[in-house]
């Protein structure tokens, strides 16, 4: 199910922001022009991945480091862990999400 999340205008270069998809924390990242989204919570001990810094197409989160592929939810730190995966588009200058397929 897609879920109007937020206006484009407030997700910026380089910081994450934080929407929700049925009740799931989701973080939102636009490097550059296009908007990549993955679940917020870092699966290490639940570090708030919209708050880490951006590097490319990674996230490193702020807690203890872990690096996440924003393209894929992989995490590149621990072979075999990863974050859900979001479709984000743009509608009428909003953000839409949805919940990609494993």
């Amino acid at each position: 199910m897609r879920v109007k999340a937020m206006p484009v205008a407030a997700v910026t270069s380089g910081k994450g922001v934080l929407a929700s998809v049925d009740g799931r924390d989701v973080a939102v990242f636009r490097p550059g022009e296009e908007l990549l989204a993955i679940g917020n919570d870092c699966p290490h001990q639940g570090g708030s991945l919209c708050d880490g810094w951006v590097e490319g197409d990674i996230v490193v989160c702020p807690l203890h480091g872990w690096e996440f592929d924003m393209r894929t939810g992989a995490c590149m730190t621990v072979p075999g862990e990863s974050v859900p995966r979001y479709i984000a588009t743009v509608e009428d200058r909003t953000v839409c999400l949805e919940e990609a397929e494993p």
